[in-house]
């Protein structure tokens, strides 16, 4: 068993060649293989977003505080909020991210193949995201 005290996970600020705006990401599961299973509680400021992306297994967001926005490539932008859930199949390729005004917190979670759990695309326009 690892015990690992809430205090020992703390947030840390992404990497901003993956995202726009301020994001901070806290590792829930990062388990040694054989194991594929990884979750973070992902915090975005209003306004901010992934890139687009897709996910080799898929992805669950499990909403847990404020309004966000995600749309999958040729699709609508879908708003959501706590207690939500999204799923993205495997290799759709999407951006989610906070309302432009409320921060949004969610529950990522996806399995990773062959080593790898996402694959990270260009940057989600202004345009794309306010839906011009």
């Amino acid at each position: 068993m690892e015990h690992r005290p809430s205090e020992t996970r703390e947030a840390h600020a992404v990497p901003a060649d993956w995202f726009t705006g301020e994001v901070r990401l806290a590792p829930v599961i990062e388990a040694p293989d054989p194991a594929r299973l990884r979750a973070s509680v992902v915090t975005f400021q209003p306004g901010a977003r992934t890139n687009w992306h897709t996910h080799p297994l898929g992805q669950t967001l499990y909403v847990i505080s404020g309004k966000g926005r995600a749309q999958s490539e040729g699709g609508p932008i879908v708003e959501f909020g706590p207690g939500d859930v999204l799923w993205f199949a495997p290799g759709e390729r999407h951006w989610h991210g906070a309302a432009p005004d409320s921060e949004m917190t969610h529950v990522a979670m996806q399995e990773a193949q062959n080593g790898s759990h996402i694959d990270w695309a260009e940057p989600v326009t202004d345009a794309q995201y306010s839906g011009r």
